[in-house]
């Protein structure tokens, strides 16, 4: 049996696999891509496939390779942006409505898209320590979705995922436990810590007892001592800029006239569906063409809604998602950014202030995650002045609003943060010996 297991944290936006020396119980190496997939149009796949082979031309296959990562952007910005681009694939997981989608001549269920992303990051792995490794401990939000038979649902075909990619034994372990783990190694004394893991999808708790005498303890569970989440995470606050300073580029607002002196306005579901990235491809079937071109034609050819139907004809909401998640980033640093986009005579230049995104944008979601908070704290009886150390972590933990709401609660002096893209990963290849030693 080899002595290295790996620690994956599958995430919304990136995922991260920790390489684990069970022998000596140190990380050996950490790698981190983001969660994305690309699978070029067929046509584009079969000239790449004539470009790489033209000494020896075989007939091309009919199924479509997709890339992973990195690579998955280059060769979808290299392709000019036809083809299927995946992200947020994570979210799909509790949907009980998606059955598989077909891409090229192959449907792939949920699992099926998780397992390439799981693949790969085991080939990474693999490769770089030369052995076939089919142990892990896999990280799961606290939860997946608020409904209990959607979140069981996620976690089924997350382990089917893990199946496929070649995991014979695997663990799940909640994600903020994770993080609190990866924390208990930067410790002297027994602490008492709310850790708050914000990634792409959910914010998740967990209020552990740490101790760094307890490292190497096989049983913790007594330290455990609550954990909770909400569906809200950095693609919601994604959607909120998109909503407020995005759709209004792209007809909210606009009125069409099917009958002469009775404007309505355009179908919200226009815009619910472009304020969620991997919802856009809702809008790119024929009914919704015909639908959006008939706004189009009867609300006297407005320009922003043709700018609507060629954000969804030209595939363009990868790259708009990109700028608004620049600002988002641009916002945890500075007062004011800019929203820009200029792509297929599409214009935007929007300001944004902090003031904005805290007060109106985002506002509502960071009162919910607030609300949430209070009422975790509340259930297991814990007061403000009871938590030694608040250790923030995930790339969503750095939007300075979500940030403000700890320091006004616990105060600055003790609010922590460590590695925010690979503090889970780090902590779930830490789990192993616990969650290891609980079954035999």
């Amino acid at each position: 049996m080899s002595k290295y297991i790996y620690g994956i944290d599958f995430g919304t936006t990136n995922s991260a696999l920790a390489i684990l020396d069970t022998e000596t119980n140190n990380l050996v190496k950490l790698f981190t891509i983001p969660s994305l997939l690309f699978f070029p149009e067929q046509d584009a796949a079969r000239q790449d496939a004539a470009r790489q082979d033209a000494a020896r031309p075989t007939k091309p296959k009919e199924q479509v390779v997709p890339t992973v990562g990195n690579e998955a952007i280059s060769l979808y910005v290299q392709n000019r942006m036809r083809g299927r681009f995946m992200k947020s694939i994570k979210k799909v997981l509790p949907n009980k409505s998606f059955i598989d989608t077909k891409i090229g001549s192959k449907s792939y269920r949920a699992e099926d898209l998780v397992a390439l992303i799981l693949i790969h990051l085991k080939k990474l792995a693999d490769d770089f320590i030369g052995e076939n490794i089919t142990t892990a401990v896999i990280g799961r939000p606290v939860v997946f979705d608020e409904n209990p038979e959607k979140d069981a649902l996620a976690q089924e075909r997350l382990s089917k995922a893990a199946q496929i990619a070649g995991f014979e034994s695997f663990f799940f372990q909640m994600e903020p436990i994770g993080a609190a783990f990866t924390y208990e190694r930067q410790i002297e004394k027994q602490e008492l810590v709310l850790v708050a893991d914000f990634g792409g999808g959910t914010s998740d708790f967990s209020l552990m007892r740490l101790n760094p005498d307890a490292i190497h303890q096989a049983d913790r569970q007594a330290d455990m001592l609550a954990q909770g989440g909400i569906y809200i995470g950095g693609d919601s606050f994604d959607s909120d800029i998109m909503w407020h300073k995005g759709t209004p580029h792209f007809g909210r607002g606009v009125k069409e006239e099917f009958t002469p002196g009775k404007p309505l306005d355009l179908p919200l579901s226009y815009f619910h569906n472009i304020c969620s990235w991997e919802r856009m491809n809702f809008l790119d079937s024929l009914r919704m063409r015909i639908s959006i071109n008939k706004s189009y034609n009867f609300s006297g050819k407005d320009y922003r809604v043709k700018n609507l139907q060629t954000l969804i004809e030209a595939n363009l909401g990868y790259v708009l998602f990109k700028q608004i998640e620049k600002v988002k980033i641009d916002l945890t640093a500075i007062d004011n950014a800019i929203l820009e986009f200029n792509e297929h005579e599409i214009s935007i230049d929007e300001p944004i202030s902090i003031q904005d995104f805290e007060n109106e944008i985002i506002d509502k979601n960071v009162q919910k995650i607030e609300n949430y908070l209070q009422e975790f704290l509340s259930q297991n009886q814990i007061n403000n002045k009871d938590i030694d150390v608040v250790f923030m972590t995930g790339g969503t933990s750095l939007v300075r609003p979500l940030r403000n709401i700890f320091v006004k609660r616990f105060g600055e002096n003790i609010i922590k943060s460590g590695d925010n893209f690979n503090s889970v990963a780090m902590g779930l290849a830490y789990s192993y010996k616990m969650l290891s030693e609980a079954v035999l």
